[in-house]
């Protein structure tokens, strides 16, 4: 089933969201459980990706990918809780992940 928001998560465990709570938990999902076509990804928080008021250029602004393109970009820059989880170079902290169906989701959810 196609939704029509998606639900969001993170490429790998970022350690500044877990500051966010207490007491954080997180799962880990591997990427084959997904049908592929049912995820788009941004390198950083949607947001800021999206925003005007980012003005930097980088590449990736602006910018979502297929699974395959976001293995491209991460292969470049890689992950950006390994080189920013403070913030101190930009909005990016995570690769966010958009995923546009239930079908694994609801097998991690509790009822």
């Amino acid at each position: 089933m196609t939704r029509q928001v998606p639900h969001y998560m993170v490429v790998e465990h970022s350690p500044w969201l877990s500051t966010w709570y207490e007491d954080c938990a997180f799962v880990k999902i591997p990427i084959e459980e997904f049908d592929l076509r049912t995820l788009s990804f941004t390198y950083g928080d949607s947001m800021p990706t999206f925003s005007p008021a980012v003005k930097d250029d980088k590449e990736y602004r602006h910018k979502l990918y297929t699974y395959n393109e976001i293995l491209e970009i991460i292969d470049k820059y890689g992950l950006p809780q390994d080189w920013n989880d403070d913030g101190k170079f930009g909005p990016e902290r995570y690769i966010e992940v958009h995923i546009w169906s239930d079908e694994t989701i609801k097998k991690y959810l509790e009822v």
